[in-house]
């Protein structure tokens, strides 16, 4: 079923049965499933590495990450 039909079919419910169904899709927003959640990490990890090799941000040794965390948590 298309967006367009679904949408369709939606606005012809009556205004309980429109209300009840936004509140369980706006619900359903505050709930990303186990892949949503993979794929915005992933997302996440190709725009990190996208800035990296153009050059708008720089790394940090691993030596540097411990010594700033045990700095930041004594």
């Amino acid at each position: 079923m298309t967006i367009k039909k679904i949408e369709s079919e939606a606005l012809n419910l009556d205004i309980h049965s429109r209300g009840s169904l936004v509140g369980k899709l706006l619900l359903s927003l505050d709930e990303p499933t186990v892949s949503e959640v993979e794929q915005l990490w992933l997302d996440e990890a190709e725009r990190r590495l996208d800035d990296y090799r153009a050059g708008k941000v720089h790394g940090i040794s691993g030596n540097e990450v411990f010594k700033r965390a045990i700095s930041e948590l004594s």
